[in-house]
């Protein structure tokens, strides 16, 4: 009796009856909870503080009424893994390419408007342009601002 000197398994409760349905139940319970209140923009990834439009001169002037057709892209693309966000929320390439498709049908004559960061490359909104139009948008257009104009007392004579 060396080994167990103080007899503690004689002392200690009989062990209870099988509760095994009820941790189904509650594991169940919690599958249930987050299929119906779980979203796809919990751990979703977001444009961030560091979006920014690219600025062109002439922006406002060229501005055209668009459709409820919006993307927004973040600077490095969505080729090399990237994503594109609309209002379905992050798109890849080929989902992209369906979304366009589905809500180029909604709209009589659909103008997609693209809200690409300074960053994304012209190849890339090239590539967004033609899968809008092979999608059935009629129109493209690209977002941008205009650039601040500078106070007239910062001028440098030269």
């Amino acid at each position: 009796m060396i080994t167990r000197p103080l007899d503690l398994a004689a002392r200690l409760r009989p062990p209870p009856r099988s509760f095994d349905w009820v941790f189904l139940v509650v594991g169940g319970l919690i599958v249930q909870f987050f299929y119906l209140f779980g979203s796809r923009f919990v751990l979703a990834p977001g444009l961030g503080v560091d979006f920014r439009l690219p600025t062109m001169p002439g922006a406002r002037a060229g501005a055209a009424a668009t459709t409820p057709h919006v993307i927004t892209i973040k600077s490095g693309g969505f080729k090399n893994g990237g994503f594109v966000f609309a209002e379905g929320g992050a798109l890849n390439l080929k989902q992209l390419s369906d979304w366009l498709k589905a809500e180029a049908k909604t709209t009589k004559a659909p103008v997609l408007l693209v809200q690409a960061s300074a960053g994304v490359s012209m190849a890339d909104l090239a590539d967004i342009n033609t899968l809008a139009k092979e999608a059935g948008f009629g129109w493209v257009q690209f977002a941008a601002n205009e650039p601040e104009a500078k106070p007239a007392g910062d001028a440098v004579a030269h």
